[in-house]
């Protein structure tokens, strides 16, 4: 309540749709994602695409799309070490089809990972081929911040050009903030790095093990309010994607702890309103 004296402070309504990765639902598979999304309230759906078959299938995705009433947000590539033969061992073959997958589901984003080191001719031309396919279609290829790995006190950097997308120049990004506690990186800088160039957000949570958690937000060491608060009162219009791990839970934790995963990022997007630079989709 607003005392008498004190000045109003105007709430800003959210410009940025707040989805559920199919990979949140792990080991359940993309329907009880497209399930669980309709009945939290969930603005749509990012669709991982790996080894779970109606991941895979665009008729099977759009049939889900339609029954449930739900958007499908972005495609996420299948680019982990386990789907390197998924829709094809081509990885730009893969890249292909994610981009056909959006464009018939209406995704405005394929989230793509930065080749692995070993994928010579593939992170060769990255920079160039992600920036061709980026002009041959409206659907936006945000290339997603990852991380070293660490082994007895050495580091290991496995993607290239670098785990850190804003070291080349591509014309959009995703920041995951689970991501960056793996990496022990600012999550702050990295988000104004990427300034209006971000297209996309993963929220999760970490507390800077050198494994990749993806805690439900608030559970962490990552300012994940933060970044929120801040891309709200930018105007950010992108999608902010809940993506955190609820592998060994029953079905009512894993419903409780992706409703708990949407009411922070409400909360924390509805930030006051106040004139600041645009950030967001370009």
């Amino acid at each position: 309540m607003t005392r008498e004296g004190d000045t109003p402070q105007t709430v800003r309504v959210p410009a940025a749709k707040v989805g559920l990765s199919t990979a949140s639902v792990y080991p359940e598979t993309a329907p009880a994602a497209f399930e669980l999304a309709a009945a939290l309230g969930y603005d749509g759906i990012e669709v991982m695409v790996w080894t779970d078959p109606v991941s895979q299938d665009i008729d099977a995705l759009r049939d889900l799309q339609q029954r449930y009433a739900l958007p499908v947000l972005a495609i996420h590539a299948p680019c982990l070490i386990i789907t390197q033969r998924v829709w094809s061992p081509d990885p730009w073959e893969r890249l292909r089809r994610s981009k056909e997958a959006a464009e018939v589901l209406g995704a405005e984003t394929v989230v793509v990972h930065p080749p692995f080191r070993w994928q010579r001719d593939y992170a060769r031309n990255f920079v160039q081929g992600i920036e061709q396919l980026g002009a041959e279609t409206p659907v936006k290829f945000a290339v997603e911040n990852m991380y070293p790995l660490r082994a007895r006190g050495r580091e290991f950097i496995p993607y290239a050009p670098h785990w850190d997308p804003t070291s080349a120049s591509y014309r959009h990004f995703t920041l995951d903030t689970s991501h960056t506690a793996v990496a022990r990186t600012d999550a702050l800088a990295l988000l104004d790095r990427m300034d209006g160039r971000l297209a996309h957000v993963h929220l999760g949570d970490g507390s800077g093990l050198f494994r990749d958690e993806h805690l439900v937000p608030g559970r962490g060491d990552q300012p994940c309010g933060t970044v929120l608060e801040r891309l709200a009162g930018r105007g950010f219009s992108g999608s902010v994607v809940v993506e955190v791990s609820t592998r060994g839970l029953e079905r009512e934790q894993r419903e409780a702890d992706l409703a708990e995963s949407l009411a922070f990022a409400r909360l924390h997007l509805a930030a006051p309103a106040a004139p600041a630079a645009h950030l967001g989709t370009v």
